[in-house]
């Protein structure tokens, strides 16, 4: 593959983030019409059949890997499919897309707290900082600014929802770090979490479809489609190709885009309002995954 030129790697360094947002966009227009699990499982088998074509190669070579490592991949699955799958689209039902695209982002901060307990990172002042002020980012969107919620207890149960997925996604990244999986191939990795993924969905979307849900219709098709190519093989078909001609550092940094495009797409397409609050909220969260992941520290060479 030829690299990209400067200028397109800037476009597509703009561009990706885009396509990962999609996924709550399009998730939040159709949970209503189609079951969390269906919608989910229909995702992510279409997107492993379309991953199938490039990636059965390296599935195939490194299938004693894979075969040694099935428990992993299943936890994999169900964390990053399951639970930031269905468990999204279950929460959209109850919460707005801009709501979930601003709380989602704070998931970069819990995986330096999970790097830093697991790995035992070093968590500097400023990282620590960070994390308080992401968070607190996170407490002014689920409260919506107003305290009293807390003495209260009213709480957004789709905000709940999406908070406990964000955490499921660091748990997902930080499971990826493990020197076993970083040494296998990304795209057959990336494959074997999607059919990992999809086999964990599956007893769901039975239950789901002994109930008559089943998606009907060349609308919730599309849907699912859209689901399966855009915030899934394009998404982190680009992610890869950032990483290698771009570094994995800039790669990060282009994510602090995905609240962004998330509250002004729901604002433009789904029609939802944008309040104080979420402007409050953003700039908490972005100044606090800024500090949280140092993106702009040297590091020793």
């Amino acid at each position: 593959m030829q690299p990209p030129s400067r200028l397109g790697i800037y476009a597509l360094l703009f561009a990706m983030p885009l396509f990962f947002v999609s996924n709550l966009i399009v998730g939040h227009a159709v949970t209503h019409a189609v079951e969390p699990s269906t919608l989910a499982f229909w995702r992510w088998f279409l997107a492993s059949l379309m991953l199938l074509p490039f990636a059965w190669r390296g599935l195939a070579a490194n299938a004693q890997t894979f075969l040694r490592l099935w428990r992993e991949l299943l936890w994999l699955g169900v964390l990053g499919m399951v639970i930031c799958g269905a468990g999204v689209y279950l929460s959209l039902r109850y919460t707005t897309a801009s709501n979930a695209a601003l709380i989602y982002s704070s998931s970069a901060i819990s995986i330096v707290l999970l790097e830093a307990f697991f790995y035992r990172e070093k968590l500097s002042a400023a990282r620590l900082v960070g994390t308080l002020i992401g968070f607190a980012g996170v407490a002014v969107i689920i409260l919506h600014g107003e305290l009293s919620r807390l003495a209260t207890w009213q709480f957004n149960i789709g905000d709940i929802g999406i908070a406990i997925c964000a955490f499921a996604w660091a748990i997902y990244s930080v499971i990826l770090k493990r020197k076993e999986l970083k040494a296998l191939p990304t795209l057959p990795l990336f494959a074997a979490i999607t059919i990992a993924g999809s086999l964990t969905l599956a007893p769901f979307m039975l239950y789901e479809l002994a109930q008559g849900a089943f998606p009907h219709g060349k609308e919730q098709w599309i849907a699912i489609l859209a689901l399966a190519l855009f915030p899934s093989v394009i998404a982190f078909g680009l992610y890869q190709i950032l990483v290698k001609y771009a570094g994995p550092s800039l790669t990060g940094m282009s994510l602090y885009l995905l609240p962004i495009y998330g509250a002004t797409l729901a604002m433009l397409t789904l029609g939802e309002q944008l309040y104080a609050y979420h402007a409050i909220g953003l700039a908490l969260v972005l100044g606090g995954i800024a500090l949280a992941t140092e993106p702009f520290k040297k590091r020793a060479a």
